[in-house]
């Protein structure tokens, strides 16, 4: 099951981290059709955030269609998001996991990381969106 952490210093909207990290878990394979979200109870009592905004993400993630909330049941995944062969992913995981520490090692911070990460994903994987470029 997952485990939702929220930074309240992020500047993301409560309900956008929490659809977010389960997007990541949909891609990662941490979450895999049929199974059950944490209930809204269990999220507010692990974050100390109000029930509404749990409610609001699921609402989004079922949106999109990929959770379905059943009456007295809970809330199941309907779909995953991961592509690729998990094998491979968790090969480049661990390369990517040894980068991070070396990158930690030579003294650089987490804004320094995500801004070498994002210039090479920037570089990579250009956004067909011209509001995302810079």
């Amino acid at each position: 099951m997952i485990e939702f952490r929220i930074d309240r210093r992020s500047g993301v909207a409560t309900y956008l981290q929490l659809v977010q990290q389960t997007k990541r878990a949909l891609r990662l394979g941490r979450l895999r059709p049929g199974d059950r979200l944490p209930t809204a109870r269990e999220v507010v009592e692990a974050t100390a955030i109000n029930p509404n905004t749990v409610l609001k993400a699921y609402r989004e993630l079922e949106r999109e269609g990929l959770v379905e909330a059943r009456r007295g049941l809970g809330t199941f995944v309907l779909r995953s998001l991961a592509s690729g062969d998990a094998a491979e992913q968790e090969s480049l995981r661990r390369e990517l996991d040894a980068w991070m520490a070396k990158a930690r090692e030579s003294g650089l911070q987490r804004e320094d990381v995500e801004a070498l990460v994002g210039s090479v994903l920037d570089q990579r994987f250009p956004s067909s969106d011209p509001a995302v470029r810079e």
